[in-house]
């Protein structure tokens, strides 16, 4: 039996150890900590950081400057942005390159869950434990210990800790 794995991992990808990747991935750039699952359809950016016992699901869109702490899980389709205030082309009309742009980073902190479908803005911090609902878009940085929901997400529930 012929292996047929479509995944395409750059050599300045650096991998613990036990990391499983599914087909049809993305990586370059970027670091992934022990044990971590990267789901089919996943593009991971230079400059991103998943930490260990991570579950990144199918479909899911992690850009440069986003830093995923251990035990995170993150649903199917989540995406990150980086740029505030995105433009195709310069005021002279010639298209921009990195120089002219600013990337924000973005930090989900350990033992957090992101739910499917969720779009977080670039420069904020999902707190210890945190749970964002599915479909949300979070625009401010997110408690920890808390449940938020909806777009914008807003505080739903506070905990003392989430298992």
């Amino acid at each position: 039996m012929t292996d047929t794995r479509m995944q395409k991992i750059a050599d300045n990808v650096k991998l613990g150890q036990n990391v499983k990747i599914y087909d049809f991935v993305n990586l370059y750039g970027c670091e992934i900590g022990d044990n971590s699952k990267i789901g089919t359809f996943v593009e991971i950016q230079k400059g991103a950081v998943i930490g260990k016992n991570c579950k990144i699901s199918s479909h899911t869109f992690i850009c440069e400057g986003v830093t995923i702490e251990d035990n995170v899980f993150i649903g199917h389709n989540v995406t990150f942005i980086n740029d505030r205030y995105p433009r195709s082309t310069n005021p002279d009309g010639q298209l921009q390159t990195e120089a002219d742009w600013v990337c924000e980073p973005t930090r989900i902190k350990q033992g957090a869950s992101i739910g499917s479908s969720a779009t977080l803005l670039c420069g904020i911090t999902v707190g210890e434990n945190a749970i964002v609902g599915a479909g949300s878009v979070v625009t401010k940085d997110v408690p920890p210990n808390t449940v938020v929901a909806g777009n914008p997400a807003r505080v739903m529930k506070k905990v003392d800790s989430l298992q």
